[in-house]
């Protein structure tokens, strides 16, 4: 019998089944406010690092960071153009993240390329804690900050519909010494 994989497809959209087609990614707009702390050090006279997420209006476009009206010494910009995707294969992650006490957005950054403040740029947001373990395996800066609610209630859908967990697997122990008796002699096999 020759396999013929379009009458095996076309066979399994007769039966009803169907197969979402979509891979385009859930997408949600966010600004990172980076922030610049100053240090009582001698090595280091100040830390800037990402201390909020906020939801953004309209769509993700790129754009330069803004520095914060409110703030006159410059120590909190806004970069703009940002945005969270959920990925199915991601489930995992976003269900850990959704059922903690404190949810979180992680931001992976990295130090500006040219001169002048703020000497760090966001480079990905992600909401997965997989993905974010990932990035700080491969050796990248991530940090959490506090999870908006607008961003935990429009995940949580997605989160419930997508994320099957792992069916619990019997596990058989590693002991050498299971087939011997009590006297050490070995066993006969059943």
């Amino acid at each position: 019998m020759v396999y013929d994989r379009r009458r095996w497809v076309a066979g399994l959209f007769a039966c009803g089944l169907s197969i979402q087609m979509s891979m385009t990614p859930a997408r949600f707009p966010v600004s990172v406010i980076v922030e610049c702390t100053p240090l009582a050090s001698r090595w280091q006279s100040e830390r800037w690092e990402p201390v909020a997420v906020e939801v953004a209006q309209g769509e993700a476009i790129p754009s330069s960071p803004v520095r914060n009206p409110i703030d006159a010494a410059g120590k909190r910009w806004r970069f703009g153009g940002y945005s969270i995707e959920l990925h199915r294969s991601e489930a995992e992650g976003y269900f850990l993240n959704t059922t903690s006490p404190d949810p979180k957005v992680f931001v992976m950054w990295r130090s500006a390329e040219e001169r002048g403040s703020p000497p760090i740029r966001p480079d990905v947001v992600t909401v997965s804690y997989n993905e974010a373990a990932r990035l700080m395996d491969g050796g990248e800066h991530v940090d959490a900050v506090p999870m908006p609610a607008e961003i935990l209630a429009w995940m949580a859908p997605f989160v419930t519909e997508h994320y099957k967990p792992e069916p619990r697997r019997k596990v058989r122990r590693n002991d050498p010494f299971a087939d011997r008796d009590s006297g050490g002699t070995p066993r006969r096999p059943r």
